[in-house]
């Protein structure tokens, strides 16, 4: 794709997101101040079951919790991750493509492939951060002002140990009664990964000024640093330095 055909996409795609991020504007009507900020985080316990720390090798999960952006540039700060790459999982390999999973109908959902150290951090302890700060895990397809299907909680576990940590720890924080609200994340079957397009990686980190990043997702980071400070890395792992 040429240079002025990713500008056009990167356009239509902004103004899009704009549009949610312009209404919770409108209703504080304040600009450059969020009216309604990343969701507050929640402070929940760890999971009582989790993989055991093993010879050093690098591990992937895959989770899914509205754009992309916040999630990847959450755990892009979590200490024992090594990439975090955006992408799309839970469609085919011929939808895995911006325009075509914004429809909704494609059975993707923007989600974040992430690599790690389980010597440094256990999957069990991701799922923490993922629940805690990186999305609200309440919200039935949505996340903030992103609606439809692909922007549903979920989580892929890509081996039978990460599936059977996955539903034991959901059970386990909703027999606690963690949150307000029922969660409502899917654990579904792990039909492959795919990188979304370059202009979404690292956007976080690239676009710290962006209406959307500012209002839905810096205070994310905040939220990692206050409630996980031992996993807190200040300079993220950015995919753009792994090169991949």
């Amino acid at each position: 794709m040429n240079a002025i055909a990713t500008l056009q996409r990167l356009t239509r795609f902004t103004t899009l997101r704009l549009m949610g991020v312009s209404m919770l504007v409108a209703a504080a009507g304040i600009w450059g101040r969020p009216a309604l900020s990343a969701e507050d985080a929640v402070r929940i316990p760890a999971p009582s079951q989790d993989e055991k720390p093993g010879d050093a090798h690098i591990e992937t999960a895959v989770f899914a919790g509205g754009c992309f952006w916040g999630v990847q540039g959450v755990f892009e700060h979590v200490r024992g991750v090594t990439r975090v790459t955006s992408g799309y999982a839970g469609g085919a390999a011929s939808t895995a493509q911006y325009e075509k999973v914004g429809s909704g109908t494609t059975g993707h959902a923007e989600s974040v492939e992430i690599r790690y150290d389980p010597a440094q951090v256990s999957y069990g302890k991701l799922l923490q951060v993922f629940f805690s700060v990186a999305h609200n895990p309440t919200q039935l397809n949505y996340q903030g002002p992103d609606h439809g299907t692909q922007y549903r909680s979920a989580i892929f576990p890509v081996t039978p140990a990460q599936r059977a940590i996955a539903e034991a720890y959901i059970a386990q924080l909703g027999a606690a009664k963690s949150f307000r609200a029922p969660i409502v994340t899917r654990v579904e079957d792990y039909k492959g990964f795919y990188p979304a397009e370059a202009y979404h990686q690292d956007f976080l980190t690239k676009n710290p000024r962006h209406p959307y990043i500012v209002i839905n997702d810096l205070p994310k980071i905040g939220n990692l640093k206050q409630i996980f400070p031992d996993l807190y890395r200040n300079d993220p792992v950015l995919l753009s330095r792994s090169g991949a």
